[in-house]
């Protein structure tokens, strides 16, 4: 597959787009609510989607009606949990560890997809599944594993575990037979409104009891780049690099999303970068690389 320079800087700025979103996020809960956020962030997205989408939506209406339960729970995964628990997480923890907890969910696809299946893991993907899950509780433990029995969890830490659970669920579900036959833009729209209607019922509990809704410049400019950057623009260069780079090249490229994800917490937040982190980070990576490795499709010569 000939890539030409363009395409690979634009698979290059994909994960950067992809990390913007805890990083924004961290700032924005300081004048949105979590749940406000997330509502509007995908109500948003989905009227910017809406005329890219509309027309393979009306041709493939038939199917998307008949699997309307998957598209539900795929709003629920995707948007809800990852959407609006991931805010309410960032109030808790360091976009730093979210960074880093959330980048295990790759190794999470692995496992839970052989516990689904039934079928043992290749040593090598065994090994990356344990690495990974170390990385993760390097990080959530702070780097003192032998106080996993004394230590005093950070509940936002424990909530980007169940985000990163709940996005592999997400990559699983979403590889449904019955939802292929969808033009990709379409379903990712159907999806993201299945997200802001779930969203909408904890917006409106939100302002009832502690009211925030968004009516400063910093508030909404948040909200504008947490929509075009990290839902927009992040989803778009990813289907884009899938097209003209292929999904293998693509997906070596996520590689660099805790590292884009930690260098902007350090520089735009003021995070500090410690030992375990830089631990927790060489054990998710290399749980990553070894985990999917051997399920990624092998590159074209040029």
């Amino acid at each position: 597959m000939n890539t030409r320079p363009r395409d690979l800087a634009i698979l290059a700025v994909m994960p950067l787009f992809f990390a913007s979103n805890l990083i924004i996020g961290r700032l924005a809960i300081e004048t949105v609510p979590p749940w406000t956020l997330a509502a509007l962030r995908w109500s948003i997205a989905s009227l910017i989607l809406a005329p890219f989408a509309w027309s393979d939506v009306r041709d493939h209406a038939e199917t998307l009606v008949a699997r309307w339960k998957l598209i539900v729970l795929l709003g629920f995964l995707g948007m809800w949990i990852c959407g609006g628990i991931v805010y309410v997480a960032l109030q808790y923890t360091t976009a730093t560890h979210g960074t880093l907890i959330y980048t295990a969910s790759p190794v999470l696809v692995v496992l839970l997809g052989a516990l689904i299946a039934r079928r043992e893991l290749p040593l090598a993907q065994a090994i990356g599944v344990v690495l990974g899950i170390a990385g993760v509780f390097t990080i959530v433990l702070e780097g003192q594993p032998a106080s996993v029995l004394s230590h005093h969890f950070n509940a936002g830490d424990l909530w980007f575990v169940l985000a990163a659970v709940s996005w592999a669920i997400y990559s699983l579900v979403l590889k449904n037979a019955a939802l292929q036959t969808v033009p990709t833009f379409a379903l990712f729209f159907v999806i993201a409104i299945s997200g802001s209607v779930l969203l909408l019922p904890c917006m409106i509990a939100e302002w009832w009891l502690i009211g925030g809704f968004p009516s400063t410049l910093r508030a909404w400019a948040s909200i504008a780049g947490i929509v075009i950057f990290a839902s927009v623009l992040s989803y778009s260069s990813y289907q884009y690099g899938v097209k003209r780079a292929g999904p293998a090249l693509t997906s070596i490229f996520l590689y660099l999303l805790p590292v884009y994800g930690i260098a902007l917490a350090v520089l735009f937040l003021g995070e500090t970068l410690r030992p375990y982190h830089a631990v927790g980070l060489v054990l998710v990576l290399g749980g990553i690389v070894l985990a999917t490795a051997p399920s990624l499709p092998r590159l074209r010569k040029a």
